[in-house]
């Protein structure tokens, strides 16, 4: 069982650019490493401005366009997605007071909806795209900085099955399930992804991953070919399972920083139904990575 403290560095600022060809561009200091931001951000623009995703396009840490922190600590979704939305709602904000202008109506009275603006119980509209044409600049850009009043508290259980041949001391890992409470989930496939490959982290920690060095100090484990990393082939298989139950209440998503939660629970998971199935020989720890020799050594021992 286990917890994470996520979110640091609370701050992010998101810009978006509406041009007048109907492209929406989301600039964000945050910057995808494998987690999947740019389907997570365009799944939120969609939602907001209730525009194809085909028209929206996410430019990430591009410092000659956007402001920002980056992405530290499972903070992307936390902090950039809270960002992300408070930037579109000031696009909603800001394009109805220009299709005031424009349909020559009060902004009370201004709907928005599927990314045009009407004037309510009319059928005079004016679109995004055509808004931004109006301009000067033929376009609308506005910014949009958030600050989520506290960290979250991403939760859950992992369950780890092992067997250990005796003879040799090698360890397969054969089943893994996870239980987690992440908060809102925008996309089930990249939180299963990422829990997925915290897994496989956690169990590259425990099993086989390990810096050696000579008496004189020099590294023998420099490379790939020494540095002991786990393949797909090693990977058991996984049950993920996720409780959206309790909303975070600290950020405009209610979502909960997962990027690290399947690496906090497999390594101590690994290495604790490894010490189960040593029971009877009496061990009661093992130092990590639990390699062969190491549990064929205890095996011996006893």
């Amino acid at each position: 069982m286990y917890i994470e403290w996520t979110g640091a560095l609370p701050t992010e600022t998101v810009d978006i650019r509406v041009d007048a060809d109907g492209t929406v561009t989301v600039f964000s200091g945050t910057m995808a490493m494998g987690q999947g931001l740019e389907t997570s951000y365009t799944q939120l623009i969609t939602e907001v401005l209730q525009i194809p995703a085909k028209t929206i396009r996410i430019v990430q840490g591009d410092t000659d366009q956007a402001n920002g922190v980056g992405s530290v600590g499972s903070r992307s979704a936390f902090v950039g997605g809270s960002a992300v939305v408070s930037a579109g709602r000031k696009v909603i904000v800001r394009g109805k007071e220009l299709a005031a202008e424009a349909l020559e109506a009060a902004a009370a009275d201004i709907e928005f909806r599927d990314g045009r603006f009407g004037i309510a119980g009319t059928d005079r509209a004016v679109g995004l795209a055509e808004l931004a044409a109006r301009q000067p600049e033929k376009y609308i850009r506005v910014s949009a900085t958030e600050t989520p009043s506290a960290p979250s508290w991403p939760n859950g259980a992992q369950v780890c099955e092992v067997e250990i041949d005796p003879d040799t001391g090698v360890t397969e890992v054969v089943r893994m399930t996870s239980a987690d409470d992440i908060g809102r989930i925008i996309n089930h496939m990249i939180v299963a992804g990422q829990v997925q490959g915290g897994i496989a982290q956690g169990i590259g920690q425990a099993l086989y991953e390990q810096a050696v060095y000579d008496d004189s100090g020099q590294l023998l484990t420099g490379s790939l070919m020494d540095y002991c990393v786990p393949r797909a082939s090693d990977m058991p298989p996984m049950s993920n399972v996720f409780d959206e139950g309790v909303p975070c209440k600290t950020n405009l998503l209610g979502v909960k920083g997962c990027g690290e939660i399947g690496t906090i629970g497999a390594v101590p998971a690994v290495v604790h139904a490894v010490l189960d199935a040593l029971r009877h020989t009496g061990v009661q720890n093992i130092e990590m990575p639990v390699t062969p020799e190491k549990v064929w050594r205890l095996l011996g021992a006893r």
